[in-house]
């Protein structure tokens, strides 16, 4: 017996030998599209996607310490969030799956049994001397295995699809950074709306006063027979007008109130914010090199982590066409009386190789390497546009903040205007010079040109953070230039740790 088990272990390493190569292609990061700068920024380096990059506590850069509290309460109750993170546990929870393949299985079975044979029996009768049989026969069997197999792998099967698991759990995270950026991005988008839509009726509910004024002023002027009766509804349907436009803005202000509140985790009913009109200075956000944006774009390396997944399976395709080997063995003890069971001579052994080998299969195995080759070319094209969409979204937000800041210095001047048009215009009303329909002309224009100012300045801040989301987040403190801040907040003196229920470790799956 140990001569035969002395084989069987040499037979075993002679094989394992063989085990070193992996069929099907060695992994190369796809090319992808290239720029020497963004249009307003520096040179081109080359770079490699970092799923492991934390993004940081960005929206800290604004120093609004009621965005850092709603940003720490989306992180900790977000179930987008929650979800992502299932997903990630999910997937190396596939992985650890896949990583079980390397290693043998072993099962344990008992069966016992005991059976009664009848003395009427045919066979027994005719054993039986006369033909007859009285007696009462019991068989006893009793079965105590344990069943041992493992996979060779010949080929690199295991290995590849072990590979394409462990990549699809490294994209699973930078998936779970992806969600996490978009909800803090989403979060700091919804809550500077809320504020310029605090700002707007503000504006709104002071020009209500001054047409509420206006009006006394008309009245009294007609009951002093200066004034028609035109003037005085002119004046009243001016008034109505701008209290309708408060109804509108205050709806807006509501609804994406209820938006914070959903990002948040809480029903709508149950949250409020406090009336705060827009007075955040915009921070400088450095748009660094183009290849940074590769490194810290959590979207773009889950699109580069399927791509490697995808070529793993690959070789797992192109290892059908082998031979698969499995080394399989039994050992344990049988005895038909229960109290020889485990007696030396009632054990029992077997072992040996189990061998399969593709003979016809009718292009099967060929179709599905040629199925999982277009694949890959999917995955690499899918990279591909995402670096480009990568980039567009950068040169958007750019080219915004350029414009908008352009738009912002024309619309201030031009609101300067108006207002000393109006106060023009309501003195030459008041002498007389002018009817009252040009005091209303001039007081929609300054309305209207005022709301803009405030509405251009709150697109201003929605861009800053749609660039910060496009960057990817995360750059160093040092980089940014720090705002001056409204008095309502406080520079923090650090960034406020945010911790969010099941967070994954770092970016790169471990396993």
């Amino acid at each position: 017996m140990l001569k035969h088990a002395s084989r069987s272990l040499a037979l075993t390493a002679g094989i394992a030998l063989l085990t070193g190569c992996s069929v099907g292609p060695e992994y190369v990061q796809p090319s992808a599209p290239q720029a020497a700068a963004y249009k307003e920024s520096g040179p081109w380096k080359k770079a490699e996607p970092r799923d492991d990059i934390s993004k940081g506590d960005w929206y800290a850069v604004f120093h609004d310490r009621k965005l850092n509290e709603l940003e720490a309460e989306a992180q900790a109750n977000s179930q987008t969030l929650r979800a992502a993170v299932a997903k990630v546990s999910e997937a190396r929870a596939v992985a650890r799956q896949a990583e079980a393949d390397f290693f043998p299985t072993l099962d344990f079975s008992g069966t016992g049994s005991r059976q009664r044979t009848s003395p009427n029996n045919g066979q027994l009768m005719a054993q039986a001397p006369g033909g007859q049989s009285s007696a009462h026969t019991f068989n006893s069997a009793t079965v105590v295995p344990f069943d041992l197999s493992y996979e060779v792998d010949l080929w690199g099967k295991v290995r590849r699809g072990f590979e394409a698991s462990g990549d699809q759990a490294q994209a699973s995270v930078a998936d779970y950074e992806n969600v996490l950026l978009g909800l803090k991005s989403d979060v700091a988008t919804n809550y500077f709306a809320v504020r310029t839509a605090d700002s707007q009726i503000d504006v709104q509910r002071r020009t209500i006063k001054s047409f509420q004024d206006a009006l006394n002023l008309t009245n009294s002027r007609f009951q002093g027979g200066i004034s028609t009766q035109l003037d005085v509804e002119q004046a009243q349907a001016t008034l109505a007008a701008a209290q309708a436009q408060l109804a509108t803005l205050q709806q807006s202000r509501a609804q994406l109130e209820h938006a914070v509140a959903v990002l948040l985790g809480r029903p709508p009913a149950s949250f409020s914010l406090p009336f705060h009109p827009l007075d955040t200075r915009l921070p400088a956000i450095p748009a660094g090199l183009p290849s940074d944006l590769l490194e810290r774009r959590p979207d773009v390396s889950a699109a580069e982590r399927r791509v490697a997944a995808q070529n793993a399976q690959i070789g797992v395709a192109i290892a059908a066409y082998f031979p698969v080997l499995h080394l399989t063995g039994q050992t344990g003890f049988d005895s038909g009386d229960l109290g020889l069971l485990f007696n030396w001579e009632s054990r029992i052994w077997s072992y040996g190789p189990n061998i399969q080998f593709p003979i016809f299969e009718g292009g099967q195995i060929s179709a599905n390497v040629k199925q999982q080759r277009a694949a890959y070319e999917e995955n690499v094209a899918d990279y591909r546009q995402q670096v480009l969409v990568a980039f567009q979204d950068v040169e958007d937000s750019l080219s915004a903040l350029r414009y908008l800041s352009q738009q912002s210095e024309a619309e201030n001047r031009a609101f300067e205007s108006y207002k000393k048009a109006l106060e023009l215009t309501n003195v030459r009303y008041t002498t007389g010079f002018v009817s009252y329909f040009d005091v209303i002309q001039a007081q929609g224009l300054a309305l209207n040109a005022e709301q803009l100012t405030v509405q251009i300045e709150g697109n201003r801040i929605g861009a800053t953070v749609r660039l910060i989301k496009a960057l990817g987040g995360g750059w160093a403190d040092s980089l940014i230039t720090q705002p001056q801040h409204g008095n309502h907040v406080d520079a923090p003196s650090a960034a406020p740790t945010v911790l969010a229920p099941a967070t994954p470790p770092g970016g790169t799956a471990h396993f």
